[in-house]
């Protein structure tokens, strides 16, 4: 019963876009948006840029353990919005112009974060 209510959390929490096409097509990569050089320690970092509406790398999975700082840096080509479901955190994207949301992983789950106006999926945050 606790695995039922667990998963069904999970779910609402996910938010108003649809999980990444790495659930629907099972070819799709599902590595970790990586830790690049030049983090803050400790910190579980993601760099997303996107263009001509393709997210590099690929979506996939950000690992973040329960009480670490979580880095997003998205790099866009248009104007959008970022969002963070679940700890909405919300940044305006500006064509060429780097952003990052940073944020302490106080909520377990899956958490997606995705571009509002284009519905781009960008990566899910797994907090554990």
């Amino acid at each position: 019963m606790r695995r039922l209510i667990r998963v069904a959390a999970v779910v609402l929490v996910a938010g108003c876009g649809p999980l990444s096409q790495t659930h629907h097509n099972p070819g799709n990569s599902h590595e970790v948006a990586t830790v690049p050089p030049g983090g803050r320690a400790g910190e579980a970092r993601a760099d997303i840029s996107v263009r001509a509406g393709r997210v590099s790398p690929p979506s996939g999975w950000l690992e973040a353990r329960r009480g670490q700082t979580v880095a997003v840096t998205v790099t866009s080509d248009v104007a959008d919005e970022l969002h963070v479901h679940g700890y909405d955190r919300t940044a305006e994207l500006r064509p060429g112009q780097p952003v990052t949301v940073r944020f302490r992983a106080d909520l377990t789950g899956v958490f997606e974060v995705e571009t509002h106006r284009s519905g781009l999926v960008l990566t899910q945050v797994a907090v554990r």
